[in-house]
């Protein structure tokens, strides 16, 4: 092996990229498609053919040595450009083809996302989709994400970015509790209710409001009240579900009510009232740069910009 020409390790230098991205040697078979085993022996095949350690093992960790971090970023750039121009040349047969992993919001994964997908399978056979549905911000390009849908104030600069659509948050109960309980005309009605809350800090229950019918409602402060809230949770289909089982009023994104508010089963409250502070109003996909951009994810962009054009109508 110590002989070997460095044209049978192009192999192993790749594998050893992959092994620093994804930081452990389980993670890095795992997106190689071996075994632990495999990447194991690429690994200590290399070492022994440079004469170096090039990866330090520890009982929790792997971390490339110098003389490994120096290989990686030596060869990490040619790498990527071998991945594009063999991409590229697939891509002559004309029909968009290809695995596109995506990342999304737990809530809005479910509510919108994934019903979606069968038309865009159907129209697209070739193509697969890896879902991993969670509301931790993943970085894309570490963990081999091609596209993110996140819903938020604004686009990072440090990606390439489509809006979706805009987003609002609503206020809703179910026809049921409104009838027990009366219906609110005003935010500071909301003091004799239950609300049902979304915890972002460990301060007190707040809601903010600002008027949406008068022309001086942009220079209005904000109206902030205190809420009772008697359930909390940090999930909108949690919230959604529980406004559903008559325990009060939810402070939702437009996404989650629509379905419940389109079949009669809750009602939007205070519609001359913008809610303010709550959700992002924003939804938005995103891809890390990449000088070449296979054709199976630009054509679900394409398709995610098209389904999302009319945002969510209450």
């Amino acid at each position: 092996m110590e002989s070997q020409n460095i044209e049978g390790l192009w192999t192993h230098l790749h594998w050893l990229t992959m092994l620093a991205e994804q930081g452990s040697y389980t993670a890095a078979a795992a997106r190689l498609g071996v075994s632990k085993a495999a990447m194991s022996q690429r690994i200590s095949e290399l070492e022994r053919a440079a004469g170096i350690s090039l990866v330090q093992r520890t009982t929790r960790s792997v971390r490339l040595t110098e003389a490994g971090q120096r290989l990686v970023d030596d060869t990490r750039a040619q790498y990527a450009q071998i991945a594009a121009s063999f991409a590229s040349v697939k891509e002559l047969a004309g029909v968009a083809r290809g695995l596109v992993r995506v990342t999304a919001p737990v809530a809005f994964a479910r509510q919108q996302l994934v019903p979606r997908l069968p038309a865009f399978l159907r129209a697209n056979p070739e193509i697969k989709i890896q879902l991993e549905v969670s509301d931790r911000l993943v970085p894309l390009a570490a963990e081999g994400f091609d596209l993110a849908i996140r819903h938020s104030a604004g686009a990072p600069d440090t990606h390439v970015a489509w809006q979706l659509c805009e987003t609002h948050s609503v206020i809703a109960a179910t026809p049921a509790y409104l009838r027990k309980r009366g219906t609110p005309k005003t935010p500071q009605d909301l003091a004799s209710h239950d609300c049902l809350y979304y915890p972002r800090t460990t301060g007190p229950a707040m809601w903010s409001f600002t008027r949406r019918t008068t022309r001086k409602a942009a220079a209005e402060k904000a109206i902030t009240l205190p809420v009772n809230a008697q359930f909390s949770a940090n999930n909108s289909e949690t919230l959604r579900d529980a406004a559903l089982g008559d325990l009060g009023i939810a402070l939702l994104p437009d996404f989650t009510a629509q379905a419940a508010v389109k079949d009669g089963k809750l009602v939007v409250l205070l519609p001359e009232w913008r809610v303010t502070g709550a959700f992002a109003e924003q939804l938005y996909v995103l891809r890390p740069y990449a000088s070449h951009v296979p054709r199976a994810v630009s054509q679900f962009v394409s398709y995610l910009r098209e389904s999302f054009a009319d945002g969510f109508a209450l």
